[in-house]
């Protein structure tokens, strides 16, 4: 230290750490550094102060002294480093901000970097959320070298810890303000950010901020990725503190199978698309109003317009879920439209709803997948493209085992090109799904397979070989060649091929065998023997015995003097053969001599195991036996008194296991679970395919339900039609009635004018035929015809007329009175005076009549009342010729009608 200097050392570090002169706090910070990387752990004292005040760092990491600055920020490395997760997670809300703001843009490079490390240490020993999240503010600062800075350590975040960590979802969101800013080192920044995110998540992140970019930098960062697009996938540079513990615990590499695999499969980048890093979006209220209406109009191109519209709506990377059922079976019916231009708009429609919803869009696949099985039968590519890829997007929502009940109903469709359409989405699934297929279910698909193999139709035949080699990939060779029996070589050659070229995500991986504790208890047999220790002695005991070579002649007849010493061949009472026959007859049936005790090893390898092909259904029963017998019935438990019983049935039959009553109940008691499993598993897939039968039967009758529904309305409206037109019909009429009435009305009034013009125009002797039939209308007429002129004459000339054909006898006694004039019926000497019941009295009409006067008229003679109907037949026919004269009369004198 200079002199004239004062000795800061004497004061206490925390006073150190604030005190107003610069170099004393640099101090404090190198002595505080030092201290942590002296610690033995994270609980050392010399963390605790800044536990208690986590807000000293603050001031450490921002010091307004740039060079103080860079030994705090140094210090607080170590403290992270050294102190655990603990010190970071006090103290990480209170250094982020002032790290991004005034220790990345330092212009020491020492400082810089030591906050770049700073930020990672705080992820490292946590995680990154918080982190990025204090870090994301900087974005919007004032001055571009902050929010630069910002963006250049995101940067480094996500190329050490991936996406996987850190999340990139926020950041994809505020990326277009980056895009966006006047300054030309932030678009840089913003450029190496994405082109980093494009390294992780490929064409994934582009719905996210895509859109909201210029054509050129659009292009300017296709050409950034086309340079990175050949470069293997990232992985992981720097590893959490959690990460480190696990495997730090971990086996080394190739203790167990197991364990490799998972760290194979943790080396492989999580993939990561476009759904996972998209928010979900209510898009059921956007739906236009009018969209079921448009859908069911009569017109093609307003069922486009209207999937077009609704199209536009679900475009969107992730949907959130919601009643969706009404809108597919709109989509389910558009199937069956004619035209395929709203075929195909519906497929696109169904395509983008099922890869928005995911696995929420399982619930409607009974109602779209067999209508668009059946659409396969469109011969159009770009039809038949559209509908397989609306398949494939409805299957991913799904799995095979729910798919396959329709696939193989459609395998046996009678149209060819259903049947192809069919087999390449059955291909499809089968390459991906990631759950192989049940035992039940390879069956299945390989008889629907082999019976496309004998079909006329080549494609039909690849298919059927394609299916089958795809099979035969997830479940592998030797599970598939049972199937393949029968098949001829070519055929078989054709599967192989299919094998070869098969890609697949699902690999059928053999069960292992349960552990032999599981059981029973190991110490099961201690239990019941009691103390007797004689158990473990005569197996240890036994077990020389047995690697010696076997004598034939005490196995097949052994002699009374082995049979009456209990102790000459074992401590059990027993021959060593047939002891030891009942101890590894388990193993050897079951092929798994590991199964037995270290002591008993040479044992289960004197004799050859048999094949365990024929044997595999007993693998999980058997280990346990050897040792329940001995503990609870077998060796151990006889009596040493009595040894001659089981060595006379031991040698008939030295190779089978011992039939102890516990053995055989244990055998019987396996057989019947065996027998139950096998019948609760024929139970649950008579269950399954009896609901999917029921599921599609429901579907049926929706299906059934919906055209009588639409039958119904298109006969309400034919019934509608026609009433209305029934109701016009009997408007026409009633209009038709009312115009013939009037017509009817103005002919008898041109009749009426015809009479009164034919009555007026008699002269010359001759009776108009008007006079014949005066109507009631016209009786005013005749009666005010006196005060014509002519009235006098035409009266006259009517009696003369009728006189002169009185005198050809024609007239008849008693004239019609209808027929006559009413001034002919009433006296014309009282022309007031005459009335209607006076007037209407019959009176013969006498020759020589010159007027109209009383003595003209006289009392109606004796013969008229006699016989009245003769008269009115008379009157008729004398009607008819007074007619038919008059007309001659009109021929021969040219008269004309009005």
């Amino acid at each position: 230290m200079a002199e004239g200097e004062p000795d800061y050392n004497s004061l206490p570090l925390t006073d150190r750490w604030v005190h107003k002169v610069w170099k004393a706090r640099k101090q404090a910070y190198e002595e505080a550094a030092k201290q942590f990387e002296l610690t033995p752990d994270e609980h050392d004292p010399a963390f605790r102060p800044f536990n208690q005040d986590p807000s000293l760092w603050k001031g450490a990491v921002a010091d307004s002294n740039v060079a103080a600055q860079s030994d705090g920020i140094a210090a607080y490395c170590a403290f992270l480093k050294f102190g655990g997760k603990e010190n970071c997670v006090r103290s990480r809300g209170q250094v982020v901000t002032p790290i991004v703001e005034k220790g990345l843009v330092s212009t020491r490079p020492a400082t810089k970097a030591s906050s770049v490390e700073a930020l990672l240490l705080l992820i490292e020993l946590d995680v990154a959320g918080p982190i990025v999240e204090d870090i994301l503010p900087a974005i919007s600062a004032k001055q571009p070298k902050v929010i630069a800075a910002a963006l250049a350590a995101l940067t480094t975040i996500f190329h050490n810890y991936g996406c996987k960590i850190a999340d990139p979802k926020p950041v994809l969101k505020i990326l277009p303000k980056a895009f966006g800013h006047a300054d030309k080192n932030v678009r840089a920044e913003a450029t190496n950010l994405a082109v980093e995110f494009y390294r992780w998540l490929r064409d994934a992140m582009k719905p996210m901020f895509w859109g909201d970019l210029k054509s050129t930098q659009q292009s300017d960062l296709e050409a950034q990725f086309e340079k990175i697009k050949a470069e293997p996938p990232p992985k992981q540079e720097r590893l959490l503190r959690s990460q480190q513990a696990a495997m730090a615990r971990a086996p080394p590499p190739g203790a167990e199978g197991e364990d490799v695999d998972e760290d194979d499969g943790a080396d492989e980048p999580a993939e990561v698309d476009a759904f996972d890093l998209a928010e979900p979006q209510d898009v059921l209220s956007k739906v236009p109003a009018n969209f079921h209406d448009n859908l069911a109009s009569s017109k093609w191109k307003d069922r486009k317009e209207a999937l077009e519209a609704i199209y536009a709506v679900l475009n969107v990377p992730r949907i959130k879920d919601g009643d969706f059922g009404e809108i597919n079976r709109g989509f389910a019916k558009c199937m069956k439209d004619a035209n395929i231009a709203v075929v195909t708009q519906a497929a696109q429609c169904i395509e983008v709803l099922a890869k928005g919803l995911r696995k929420g869009y399982g619930k409607y696949r009974s109602v779209v997948m067999a209508p668009i099985m059946e659409r396969l039968k469109e011969k159009k590519q770009s039809v038949a493209d559209a509908l397989g890829v609306a398949l494939d997007s409805v299957f991913l929502s799904t799995s095979l085992s729910e798919c396959l009940e329709d696939i193989f109903s459609f395998l046996s469709h009678k149209n060819p090109q259903v049947k192809e359409g069919t087999v390449k989405f059955l291909v499809r699934c089968l390459r991906t799904t990631r759950e192989p297929p049940s035992k039940q279910e390879v069956a299945g698909m390989v008889e629907a397979a082999k019976k496309l193999l004998s079909e006329s139709s080549e494609g039909l035949r690849s298919g059927g070989a394609e299916v089958l080699g795809t099979v035969m990939k997830i479940i592998g060779e030797r599970a598939m060649n049972p199937h393949l029996e029968g098949l001829d070589d070519i055929r078989k050659n054709k599967i192989k091929e299919y094998f070869d070229k098969a890609e697949v995500k699902a690999k059928d991986k053999p069960k292992p065998a349960p552990a032999p504790a599981a059981r029973g208890p190991p110490g099961g047999p201690k239990k019941i023997v009691g103390g007797g220790k004689k158990a473990p002695g005569a197996t240890k005991k036994a077990a020389p015995a047995t690697s010696a070579p076997p004598q034939p002649v005490s196995e097949s007849a052994p002699t009374a003097q082995q049979a009456s010493r209990p102790a000459a061949g074992s401590k059990l009472g027993m021959p060593k053969t047939s002891g030891l026959t009942g101890l590894k007859a388990p193993q050897r049936r079951i092929g798994t001599p590991g199964v037995a005790s270290p002591r008993r090893a040479p044992a289960a390898a004197a004799p050859p195991p048999p094949p365990v092909e024929d044997e595999e259904p007993l693998v999980s029963s058997p280990p346990p036996k050897p040792r329940i017998g001995l503990g609870r019935g077998g060796l151990a438990a006889r009596s040493l008194t009595k040894p001659a019983a089981t060595p006379a049935a031991a040698p008939s039959a030295p190779s089978p296991p011992p039939s102890s009553g516990l053995t055989a109940m244990e055998r019987a008691e396996l057989e019947e679970l065996r027998a139950a499993n096998d019948r609760l598993t024929k139970q649950v897939d008579e269950m399954r395919h009896e609901r999917n039968k029921l599921v599609s039967e429901v579907q049926e009758l929706k299906n059934q339900n919906a055209g009588l529904i639409e039958d119904h309305t298109r006969d309400v409206l034919s019934i509608k039609a026609k009433e209305t037109q029934l109701v016009r019909a009997r408007s026409d009429a009633e209009a038709t009635e009312q115009t013939n009435e009037r017509l009817r009305r103005e002919l008898e009034r041109l009749k009426r004018a015809l009479s009164r013009a034919e009555g007026l125009g008699i002269s010359g002797g001759v009776v108009s035929p008007g006079m014949t039939s005066p109507t009631p209308d016209d009786v005013g007429i005749y009666r005010d015809g006196a005060n014509y002129s002519g009235s006098r004459n035409n009266r006259m000339s009517f009696t003369s007329t009728l006189s002169e054909e009185k005198e050809n006898g024609d007239v008849p006694h008693n004239y019609p009175r209808s027929k006559l004039s009413p001034d002919l019926r009433y006296n014309s000497g009282s022309s007031g005076r005459g009335s209607p019941a006076r007037g209407f009295r019959s009176a013969p009409i006498e020759e020589g009549v010159g007027h109209g006067t009383g003595s003209g008229m006289s009392s109606a003679p004796a013969g008229t009342g006699g016989n009245g109907v003769e008269s009115w037949k008379r009157a008729a026919e004398v009607t008819s010729q007074l007619k038919a004269r008059i007309e001659q009369m009109k021929a021969k004198q040219g008269f004309n009608r009005p």
